[in-house]
């Protein structure tokens, strides 16, 4: 048994760091390979080593989460001031203030939008690139829910790239509370299995294995206790302070934490998020896997049908409002070939895109990966595992995808409370120094 740990913990490590290593190869060979359009590949961003005012918070914060394993009921606030200790290393007005105001964002289209129901009838005829009126780069992406969100926000006073910066982070760090509260919450299935077959999660950290299902409602409650702190100290908080797939990221992952729970209120408030979700971001269609995965898990299967009707009445209101999301999407991926996505090659960013979800995921969830099968997360994390490939083959996502995965990125991250118990204080500090390394030395666009 000893020496079966002993090579457990080895094939971690090397685990770990072969995914550090894919990234530097994805470095190496990006700085080669022309129309990549990332002068920092496999990310989107600059090099620019720089320290800001963010800079000390962020050590601070990193050391407390390590130091000490924080309760459930912490994991937002420290989420919270994580991802802003990390925002502010580039500086308030550049790293938050600033990030959401550029042509290419949804803030500079607000201002246009003077009645919401003339946007939305006429939403698809402006996809299209080369018009007089056609929408800006991440509008254009994007169904119009994600424009809406602005919209509303400056109609509730909330104008300008500051509330919008303020307002992502505060909705994106959402995730470390909603991914470890929809673990505990898959516990309430059924009561313990006893006899030979039954084995803890205690065991799975050893390196053991189990037979699916692992159900025990305390492994799942152990489970989620030991994912909450990489779920803090999540690396792709860099990107949501500020980027609006943070916001994306934390709407679904409460919509799940929702879909799980034990009462139809519940089941309609997270099937209307799920709903609305499809209208932020086209791609967020393939997180259905996820949402799937979890009733599979619970088997409660009326809370899928309260889940779909909640998430048809949202299409059917977009589409009494004007706007059809299939006429979308397939504008949307002629306009994706009318910039740089047909210009950006398709041989490189199919696994250089992997590489930069390392970055975002970091060392220690792509190390638990490899203790999956037969756990409590198998189910959970493949499903957003499934998803981000299915996405990655398509080709519709050449770069930026540490931005753009982040809804299925942080699904990824419990497989780290997978590791050795002995060891994830070690990976936790890995996690922190993969966050602290890319927002030190390189200067992202979102």
């Amino acid at each position: 048994m000893l020496v079966a740990q002993r090579i457990g913990l080895r094939l971690d490590l090397v685990v770990g760091g072969a995914a550090l290593v894919f990234v530097g190869i994805a470095t190496a060979v990006g700085l080669f390979v022309p129309n990549i359009f990332a002068g920092a590949p496999p990310l989107f961003a600059e090099w620019l080593p720089h320290v800001g005012i963010g800079t000390p918070f962020a050590v601070l914060i990193a050391i407390a989460v390590i130091a000490w394993r924080p309760p459930l009921f912490l994991a937002y606030p420290l989420a919270v001031a994580w991802t802003f200790s990390l925002a502010l290393v580039d500086g308030w007005q550049r790293g938050i203030a600033d990030r959401l105001t550029s042509r290419d964002e949804y803030l500079h289209e607000v201002p246009g939008v003077t009645d919401i129901g003339a946007m939305l009838r006429s939403f698809s005829t402006r996809i299209l690139d080369f018009q007089p009126d056609s929408w800006t780069t991440h509008v254009a992406g994007h169904p119009p829910g994600a424009l809406l969100i602005f919209v509303w926000l400056d109609r509730l006073g909330l104008g300008g790239g500051a509330w919008a910066g303020v307002a992502v982070i505060l909705i994106g760090s959402l995730t470390a509370f909603a991914v470890p509260w929809t673990i505990r919450s898959l516990g309430h299935v059924s009561p313990p299995r006893s006899g030979p077959g039954a084995m803890s999660i205690h065991s799975l950290s050893r390196g053991g294995t189990a037979p699916w299902p692992l159900r025990p409602s305390n492994d799942y409650a152990e489970l989620a206790s030991a994912v909450v702190p990489f779920s803090i100290l999540l690396p792709g908080a860099v990107w949501v302070g500020v980027s609006a797939d943070g916001l994306f990221a934390g709407v679904t992952a409460l919509a799940v934490g929702l879909l799980v729970q034990r009462h139809w209120s519940a089941w309609i408030a997270g099937g209307l998020l799920l709903g609305y979700s499809v209208f932020l971001s086209y791609g967020l269609l393939l997180f259905g896997l996820v949402a799937l995965a979890a009733v599979v898990v619970t088997r409660r299967w009326a809370a899928l049908i309260v889940a779909l009707v909640a998430a048809l009445a949202i299409v059917v209101a977009f589409a009494a409002a004007g706007f059809w999301w299939f006429d979308g999407y397939h504008l949307v991926v002629e306009r994706y070939y009318q910039g740089i996505g047909a210009l950006r090659p398709y041989s490189y960013w199919v696994w250089a895109d992997l590489a930069a979800l390392v970055l975002a995921a970091g060392p220690a969830a792509i190390a638990g990966l490899r203790r999956l099968p037969g756990s409590p997360l198998l189910l959970l994390t493949g499903a957003a595992l499934l998803a981000i490939l299915l996405a990655d083959v398509t080709g519709l996502s050449k770069a930026e995808v540490e931005r753009i995965w982040l809804p299925f990125t942080v699904w990824l991250v419990p497989a780290a409370a997978l590791l050795p118990a002995s060891t994830r204080r070690w990976w936790l500090a890995a996690q922190a120094l993969t966050a602290l390394a890319v927002n030190h030395l390189v200067l992202t666009n979102w």
